[in-house]
């Protein structure tokens, strides 16, 4: 039920058309092509806060929809509970990752402020690893040494929406919200419930979104 709503608004955007000239906030023009997009996402893992970095792209066809793919990690320190470690007597942190299929539908894009609908589809991972703090390196070979454990695999879906601003022609500004949904995970306190959850987002896209619509102008006036 807490996807219901994003699902059914990504199937519903399909039929919207658009057929005018790039608008943006500073200034007019067009590109063409595709894009790519950088995020960071503020979310929840096993009820601690995640810190998630994600990169996408890919191909932006009719000025309506990209299709590409997406990557994201966790970067902060995410602790695991002494129960569930590996190894009781290290600090033993959570990594999180997802790889996989990345579609979005951009309704109205040549609106200056417009909304987007996406949906990530692919498989994610956890594993285990000591993360000790930074006074406690010795040198870069413990970084390169680390190991990971308990490596866990599930399949990821996660719809969300954005609310996009085009600032230049080739940059736009897209907070927005989504929800992660995992299936199969069995990690050591990763249960599905413990890694689904709401995640809040700011990205921004750079590239080209679409030619422009040159209009010719006629000698007839049209009165208002």
């Amino acid at each position: 039920m807490k996807t219901s709503f994003i699902v059914v608004l990504v199937l519903a955007t399909t039929h919207l058309v658009t057929a005018q000239e790039i608008q943006t906030l500073f200034g007019r023009g067009s590109s063409t092509g595709g894009y790519a997009a950088i995020s960071n996402k503020f979310t929840t893992i096993n009820g601690d806060y995640a810190n998630l970095n994600e990169v996408y792209g890919g191909v932006f066809i009719n000025r309506r929809w990209m299709v590409g793919m997406g990557f994201a990690a966790s970067t902060n320190d995410i602790r695991v509970p002494q129960q569930h470690s590996v190894s009781p007597m290290q600090r033993m942190t959570y990594q999180y990752g997802q790889g996989g299929l990345m579609l979005e539908r951009v309704i109205h894009s040549n609106r200056s402020i417009h909304l987007v609908v996406n949906l990530f589809s692919g498989v994610g991972f956890t594993a285990q690893y000591n993360r000790p703090e930074w006074n406690d390196w010795d040198d870069w070979h413990d970084f390169r040494d680390y190991d990971s454990h308990d490596e866990n695999w599930f399949y990821v879906v996660e719809p969300g929406a954005q609310l996009e601003m085009n600032l230049f022609r080739w940059l736009r500004f897209s907070p927005g919200i989504s929800y992660r949904n995992t299936y199969g995970s069995n990690g050591l306190g990763l249960s599905d419930s413990d890694l689904s959850n709401w995640s809040y987002n700011l990205t921004l896209k750079i590239g080209g979104f679409g030619k422009r619509h040159r209009v010719k102008h006629s000698s007839e006036v049209i009165s208002n």
